[in-house]
């Protein structure tokens, strides 16, 4: 049974990826100068779901990945606003 479960959609249709406790979960949606990454995996502290996202510099990859937000469950642990 899957702990994580993704799906994209683009110009070929839909697409959907299963992750396991162990494996965790990311995706890098991207253009050619922005982008984000998405991981989900288990804290191995409390045994939680945990969600890291980045913004990145996308397919150009002229700067490395910026953590922007972060949290177990419901717990925002990290958010930053950008104008």
């Amino acid at each position: 049974m899957s702990r994580f479960y993704g799906d994209l959609q683009g110009s070929r249709g839909e697409t959907t990826r299963q992750g396991t406790k162990d494996s965790g979960i990311r995706g890098h949606i991207r253009g050619w100068n922005t982008g984000a990454k998405v991981y989900c995996s288990v804290d191995p502290e409390t045994g939680k779901d945990h969600v890291r996202v980045y913004r990145t510099s996308g397919s150009n990859a002229q700067s490395s990945d910026q953590l922007i937000a972060e949290w177990s469950d419901q717990l925002i642990v990290e958010w930053e606003v950008m104008s």
